[in-house]
């Protein structure tokens, strides 16, 4: 046990002037990396943020910078003009957005999935805002032509030499009916470094399209603010505020809705009803991630996806809140959305707090959705009680 020095078994990864700094000068961290202040999160892949973990993880970081440093030069003033990755597919996808297609759907190989929680965050937070933006699709079942409408751009990101046999037949079924298709192949995973630095280019590029700021979040600030509003209550009366009353109890689930209905049948019914071309179905689950849950998502957006042909996300909340969340409420108003709660069978107090981390995610799950009603958002929320219960909802 090393006590008072256990601090030497940790670093801190932070930006100058944080409460982390004098927090891990006081404990004794083996080190501390100072960030570039001005580098905004969701652009940070390259900096300590990401390389720090990176090479405490064993990965090559040396050949990832290189190759990264590669495309940077391609993408500046050493660069072919006629030829610039970064301009070209920025270009594309911002032109693209602005005829309608601004659904990015990515499609990867298994071994690449989590490449898609990273461009979800940078496209949709960067771009989703003034009414406009480009939504990132992770994960959305591929399907043949005939389920996608005029709303979709198919990006995939595979590797030279590896199989991928499914995807890229369906992907060039989707190029043959008309659907516009970028392919990008990759070496091997340290070619992820060049990726990195391509689709940050792309991203402002797009932005620049779209005539956005690309480096500001201007509503990720009102699902907090809505929820520091239900904290102040929790503080001071020891609960959250009374909730309205569901317009639906059946089965043991809760309804909250703006639509109605005698039945679940009726309120799932009237809510997808609103969909219309080009909309797309945001799935906010405030539940423990498990195989099993992922899986029944996954059946949910396919099911949705083949009978109403809109395009499908999913997220975990509140981990979502930092990333699309941005384009829930600064994007365009063509979204429908279902958010999923549950009780907290087993909670625990949150340390140094008058209330648990149970109560704190209900907190922000309220938070978000009052949000998104704020700006008129068409929403479901669904409350599925006691552990146990999530499959029945998904039998409607």
């Amino acid at each position: 046990m090393k006590g008072e020095k256990a601090g030497e078994n940790f670093v801190a990864i932070t930006d100058p002037g944080s409460k982390f700094v004098t927090q891990a000068t006081e404990e004794g961290y083996r080190r501390i990396f100072l960030n570039f202040a001005e580098v905004g999160g969701r652009f940070s892949a390259l900096s300590y943020f990401g390389l720090v973990p990176a090479a405490l993880y064993g990965i090559d970081i040396k050949t990832l910078l290189e190759r990264a440093i590669g495309m940077m030069r391609a993408t500046g003033a050493e660069g072919d003009v006629a030829q610039n990755p970064g301009l070209e597919l920025g270009v594309a996808l911002g032109v693209l957005a602005q005829q309608g297609r601004d659904k990015l759907t990515l499609v990867v190989p298994d071994n690449l999935t989590d490449l898609g929680l990273w461009l979800e965050q940078l496209i949709a937070e960067s771009t989703g805002k003034e009414g406009k933006g480009i939504l990132p699709l992770a994960g959305d079942p591929l399907n043949g032509p005939e389920v996608y409408g005029q709303d979709r751009v198919f990006v995939y990101v595979g590797y030279e030499n590896q199989p991928d046999e499914e995807n890229r037949r369906k992907v060039a079924a989707l190029a043959a009916a008309g659907h516009p298709v970028i392919t990008i192949l990759m070496q091997d995973a340290l070619d992820l470094g060049q990726e990195f630095f391509r689709w940050e280019v792309a991203t402002a590029v797009a932005s620049a399209v779209l005539e956005i700021n690309p480096f500001d979040q201007p509503n990720v600030q009102a699902a907090k603010t809505a929820t520091d509003q239900l904290m102040k209550v929790v503080v001071e009366q020891g609960a959250l505020p009374q909730e309205t009353a569901p317009v639906l109890q059946e089965g043991g689930l809760d309804y909250y809705a703006s639509v109605s209905g005698g039945s679940a049948v009726e309120v799932l019914r009237n809510f997808f009803g609103q969909s219309q071309p080009g909309n797309f179905l945001c799935i906010q689950a405030y539940l423990q991630e498990t195989p099993a849950l992922n899986q029944e998502l996954q059946e949910l957006r396919r099911v949705v996806q083949e009978r109403l042909h809109i395009a499908t996300a999913s997220g975990y909340g509140p981990r979502f809140l930092h990333s699309t969340g941005q384009y829930h409420k600064g994007g365009p108003d063509t979204g429908l959305f279902l958010q999923l709660t549950t009780d907290h069978a087993q909670d625990l107090p949150l340390p140094g707090r008058p209330y648990t981390f149970g109560t704190f995610q209900n907190a922000q799950a309220a938070g978000d959705l009052r949000a998104l009603q704020d700006y008129n958002r068409r929403t479901l929320r669904v409350h599925l009680g006691s552990a146990g219960r999530s499959r029945a909802w998904l039998a409607y």
